[in-house]
């Protein structure tokens, strides 16, 4: 007998709307295309996002740690002030911060480069090429949801007969024949959902501005054209708007940098890992086959939704927008001695020999004026959903 649980009412809606759009397929109320198929699997998609019964003890699903109503990243405290996330056993902690999930449809497979660069990639490290083999990794992650293996999570999924009906209405009926087939098409769906608009709005007042909907104030106008400009930050060299004449920025050239962050120790206090390890980011990558040019190195983040997505870093280290600002600034600003979180003056990085201190070196230090602009600026790319956020 399958088994039953309890459906958050998200779910228990998503699966009603599921049911009817299977139901029209089935007497002939849809004219099998291909946009009927891909809506049908992004419907999938929402579903297996949303459901914690893809956990090994089903309290978790990819929307804990990715929240919808929080920009896709983890709003839980998990007792670390957000710095990772806690797993589905309620003791494991990660060592890297939850990133947003939000625009990540938009960044390229990975691809390792000459010279120890690299580009696109999900993950911190990009060690997931695409977006489907991502959505295939939480699950079976020991310290994420926990489960075993692929065969158990399909087996979670056949427990339900409406995953059953989709899965085959999508990807055929013998789907379920081979286990890792299933399993990377569970993967295919959830990307499938992550390509949606709820994903990637572009409707932040930064959009509308572009648009002429919205008019800037004197502070974030000041704070756009230090952004922009390379002599007054150096902002725009990684977070980069390629897109700029279809006004779709993505604020990130999809590369790798080490920027010289710090270890967060308060962290590693608590998730087991102590004081001594070394996160190397890119190096653990298998596909750049552990070259020393890449030790310490992260992908550039996207910029939309910045102001309320923090704790901020690869490992969560600053919990404030201003503090990450400042400490881009202490290469270049003499005055800028303390970490303003902890009174401290600035950690080493955790890996030192590949920092890109040129990119880093490459801008006149900001005044307290120009700080406050860049923030008024960056606050400008959050999404109209979560521009309440703000005044938390």
């Amino acid at each position: 007998m399958p088994c039953q649980r309890a459906l958050s009412p998200k779910l228990f809606h998503c699966l009603i709307a599921t049911v009817l759009v299977l139901c029209l397929a089935a007497c002939g109320g849809g004219d099998g295309s291909a946009d009927e198929e891909v809506n049908l699997k992004a419907q999938l998609g929402e579903l297996l996002f949303h459901d914690t019964n893809l956990s090994f003890n089903r309290t978790q699903s990819c929307s804990t740690c990715h929240d919808p109503e929080h920009a896709f990243t983890d709003p839980r405290d998990n007792g670390v002030k957000g710095m990772a996330s806690l797993g589905d056993d309620g003791m494991s902690l990660g060592d890297r911060n939850a990133p947003t999930a939000m625009y990540a449809s938009f960044t390229p497979l990975f691809e390792a480069l000459a010279d120890g660069e690299a580009r696109g990639g999900q993950f911190h490290d990009g060690r997931a090429p695409g977006l489907r083999d991502q959505a295939q990794g939480p699950p079976v992650s020991a310290i994420e949801m926990g489960m075993p293996n692929p065969a158990s999570v399909m087996a979670r999924i056949m427990e339900n007969p409406t995953y059953i009906s989709m899965f085959q209405e999508v990807y055929g009926p013998a789907v379920f024949d081979d286990t890792d087939a299933a399993f990377e098409a569970m993967g295919d769906a959830i990307a499938e959902f992550e390509r949606t608009e709820e994903f990637a709005p572009f409707d932040s007042k930064w959009d509308r501005f572009l648009r002429g909907e919205y008019t800037l104030t004197p502070q974030e106008d000041l704070g756009q054209s230090i952004f922009f400009s390379a002599s007054f930050a150096n902002c725009n060299q990684c977070h980069a708007v390629a897109s700029f004449p279809q006004r779709r920025e993505l604020f990130t050239d999809h590369s790798y940098h080490n920027i010289a962050v710090p270890p967060n120790d308060a962290l590693r206090a608590v998730n087991g890992l102590g004081m001594g390890h070394v996160d190397g980011g890119l190096i653990n990558n298998p596909q750049v086959n552990s070259n020393p040019l890449t030790n310490g190195k992260y992908k550039t983040p996207t910029l939309r939704n910045v102001a309320v997505t923090g704790p901020y870093m690869h490992n969560g280290v600053f919990q404030d927008l201003r503090t990450v600002i400042l400490f881009y600034d202490k290469f270049n600003n003499p005055a800028r001695v303390l970490n303003p979180e902890t009174g401290q003056p600035w950690r080493d990085p955790e890996v030192a020999d590949t920092v890109s201190i040129t990119e880093l070196e490459d801008a006149p230090a900001l005044t307290d004026e120009r700080v406050d602009a860049l923030i008024a600026f960056l606050k400008l790319l959050t999404d109209r959903r979560y521009e309440y956020l703000l005044d938390d």
